[in-house]
């Protein structure tokens, strides 16, 4: 029984994408196994290479349905299938048997995207320079690339001006974010991540280039608004978020009614932009259970 988890990442090792995913009761990431088993062995049929691995390594085998967890993962159709997976602990078990040259680089990737480097992968706003290196291995177009780092100098900006307003406490910060939020799409930032699937993902990172145009302009309208009245305290600072919101709320509003449907998407950008992700795999649901 596969076990609670919430959204698929592409991490990179040495150019290839491996899929994982994280299991938000146990906190730990899940990776594909196949995925694995083709970046070690460069297989052409990684689904026999998995049998015969397992036929070859007897106590392996006999493990083998403690060590994977049946897992929701994209296929390269762009559909999601039941795939083997496991934790760090069960891939270094899996690992074992595998004679490659590349089995101690890969350990110690994995080690780098369990602890320091996967907070980067999560939120690569914690570096600009590494943040448009990871965009654009994740599969993410550069209009979006362009996008997304734009909105987080406004982002920036506005933070810049509650902190002038004397907003000092990261809590204040989060309910401000919160009130924008629900104020311009309906959703709260828990809701809004939980109606996209994610847990500990940053949620801009997922928004659609609507989505990510309209928090944007929340945030610029409210950031202007705050030079122009120079509001002191947070409840000053929650009225010009929540009129800075509403600028946003009334461009959606007048949007959808032309457009006809809601632009709030449950869709993450990647999936939207990218829905094959050109994942390694030679078929849909090759490697599923």
């Amino acid at each position: 029984m596969a076990q609670h988890v919430s959204g698929q990442h592409l991490q990179i090792f040495e150019g290839r994408k491996v899929r994982t995913v994280w299991d938000e009761s146990a906190q730990e990431w899940y990776f594909s196994v196949a995925d694995v088993v083709s970046v070690l062995t460069d297989s052409s049929d990684v689904k026999q290479y998995i049998k015969k691995m397992r036929t070859r390594d007897p106590e392996l085998g006999a493990r083998w349905g403690t060590i994977c967890t049946p897992t929701r993962m994209m296929a390269s159709d762009g559909k999601y299938y039941n795939t083997q997976a496991s934790n760090m602990e069960g891939i270094f078990r899996i690992i074992q048997s595998i004679p490659s040259p590349k089995a101690e680089p890969f350990k110690q990737w994995m080690s780098q995207v369990a602890a320091s480097r996967v907070n980067q992968m999560i939120d690569p706003e914690l570096s600009i320079e590494q943040a448009m290196d990871d965009y654009r291995r994740l599969g993410y177009t550069e209009s979006w690339i362009n996008q997304r780092l734009k909105t987080i100098e406004i982002r920036k900006g506005l933070t810049d001006e509650w902190k002038r307003g004397g907003v000092t406490k990261a809590i204040d910060f989060a309910t401000l974010t919160d009130l924008m939020s629900k104020t311009w799409s309906g959703l709260t930032t828990r809701e809004y991540k939980r109606y996209k699937g994610l847990t500990k993902e940053n949620l801009r990172d997922n928004m659609t280039n609507m989505e990510l145009l309209l928090n944007a302009l929340a945030e610029e309208s409210a950031s202007q608004l705050s030079k122009e009245r120079n509001p002191e305290g947070f409840v000053a600072n929650a009225t010009v978020a929540k009129e800075g919101a509403e600028v946003a709320k009334i461009a959606r509003d007048d949007f959808e009614k032309r457009l006809g449907r809601s632009v709030i998407s449950s869709e993450r950008a990647i999936d939207h932009l990218n829905p094959s992700g050109s994942l390694p795999l030679n078929e849909a649901g090759e490697f599923g259970e």
